[in-house]
Parts: structure tokens; C-alpha cells; sequence
């Protein structure tokens, strides 16, 4: 299992797309990809995702999908920085 907590997984699944912002179906593929354990694990860590999505301030809905099936996740521009340089401790978004 991997020693990161959801929050730097899902920042990192962000961060690495170049627009800086994915639908939630392309944050569990990044991770599904860059950490195996995932793969062939029962689906219940994809609801620990929409939990930390939802409830951390940290993380904000940007637009539609161009489908209008869901949302873009995007990190709160108060975190960004911090969450660029790796340091995810950071719950709330400084307003």
C-alpha cells in the first residue's frame, strides 16, 4: 500500500495533468496506473477519494466535463503552491 495519504495522491493525479484539473473517472485511472495496488483491490478506496474530494476545502469543482457527465477537480489556488512542493498537510484552503 502506498505511504501516501489520499490527499497527496489525488493532488499528485492533479498536478500532473497539464490543464491542472481532472474528472474524477481520470484521478482513479492516475492512480490506478502509478500505484498497482489499487488495480486489484475491491473498489471501497474510490469512495475514500470522493470523501477527501468532497470534504477538504483544499481541493474545488472547476466546470463541467464537456460531456456534462461530472465535474473537474482542481486544487484551490491557496494550496497550490504548497502541494507543488509536496507538502500536503495543508487541510484547509486559506480564504
Amino acid at each position: 500500500k502506498p505511504a501516501h495519504s489520499y490527499i497527496a495522491l489525488i493532488s499528485t493525479a492533479i498536478l500532473s495533468s497539464p490543464e491542472k484539473k481532472l474528472l474524477l473517472s481520470d484521478i482513479y485511472q492516475w492512480i490506478m496506473d502509478n500505484y498497482p495496488y489499487f488495480k486489484n483491490k475491491e473498489k471501497s478506496w474510490r469512495n475514500s477519494v470522493r470523501h477527501n474530494l468532497s470534504l477538504n476545502e483544499c481541493f474545488v469543482k472547476a466546470g463541467r466535463s464537456d460531456n456534462g457527465k461530472g465535474h473537474f477537480w482542481a486544487i484551490h489556488p491557496a494550496n497550490l503552491e504548497d502541494f507543488s512542493k509536496g507538502d500536503y498537510h495543508r487541510r484547509r484552503a486559506r480564504r
